[in-house]
């Protein structure tokens, strides 16, 4: 990935998707929105938002973020009403312009996951849950998670990829009834992903699969949208056991940077608990690793 660019789209995005300020005079013609030939703001209102000159906004418009300061980005990122996956990832394109680049991510294909994780996954024994990447890829399950996602692992084996199973197969539209909004978070996951690791080869391999087998893929990954996502509700429309609707719960590992578990649970005396009780009872996969 191309830092330089990656910050210059990212940045002009965010300045697209803002209104015009209240605060420009209605009497001043540039403010009226037929004259305006940019959608959202203008690089002189960010940079008098941010405080900073136009010329010095305009560089780092450009990517050019290996100058700006702590202070410099948090200005930008109040300016552009980031939010707080949005700054992390601004602070990450500015970090990799400065070349300091961080560890890639841990391989799908290392086997280097720790033991005590794998022990932490079969313990959470009615709750399905897994160990991802931050490329998405799926590095240990337990036997709930490995049931919960049977149509994917049928597809992909014991190492599958999210993004791969989202875009490019097609029971995945099935397997989520909201498939749209998975679509747009698992974007949004990747995206942020390449900010951190603009350099990683298996990443930018992954994303140009991506590209070029999904349109889909393709429109969403030009909004230049990311997202952190710790907590949300999720609908699976699943093959043996019908509807579902679960909590999720992303706890990022501390002891391992880069690796999340992820975990789902069922509201108590609900018809999804029912039906995680029937799936455990018909499950007959095995805990990786």
């Amino acid at each position: 990935m191309e830092s330089r660019a990656e910050a210059r789209e990212f940045l002009k995005s965010r300045r697209a998707k803002l209104s015009p300020p209240s605060s420009v005079p209605p009497s001043d013609p540039t403010s009226r929105a037929v004259h305006r030939r940019v959608p959202g703001l203008r690089r002189e209102e960010v940079a008098a938002l941010a405080g900073v000159s136009v010329d010095y906004y305009t560089r780092l418009e450009k990517g050019r973020l290996e100058t700006a300061s702590p202070a410099v980005l948090d200005a930008i990122a109040r300016a552009l009403q980031l939010d707080s996956a949005e700054r992390s990832h601004l602070y990450s394109l500015a970090r990799a312009s400065r070349g300091e680049l961080a560890e890639p991510p841990p391989d799908a294909t290392d086997g280097a996951l720790r033991p005590q994780l794998r022990w932490l996954l079969d313990a959470m024994g009615r709750s399905p849950a897994y160990v991802r990447n931050g490329r998405l890829d799926v590095l240990a399950h337990n036997v709930m998670g490995h049931a919960l996602y049977k149509p994917m692992f049928d597809s992909m084996g014991d190492r599958p990829n999210l993004a791969l199973f989202c875009f490019l197969d097609g029971r995945a539209q099935e397997f989520f009834p909201k498939w749209p909004e998975v679509a747009e978070e698992t974007v949004a996951l990747l995206r942020a992903e390449t900010g951190r690791h603009p350099s990683d080869a298996v990443t930018a391999d992954l994303v140009q699969s991506l590209l070029h087998g999904s349109t889909a893929f393709f429109t969403l990954w030009a909004t230049h949208d990311v997202r952190r996502i710790l907590a949300e509700g999720k609908e699976f429309a699943h093959p043996q056991v019908g509807p579902l609707t679960l909590t999720l719960e992303a706890l990022e590992v501390c002891a391992d940077p880069g690796l999340t578990v992820v975990a789902y649970a069922a509201q108590p005396a609900s018809q999804s608990e029912e039906g995680l009780n029937r799936l455990s009872q018909t499950r007959t996969a095995t805990p990786s690793g």
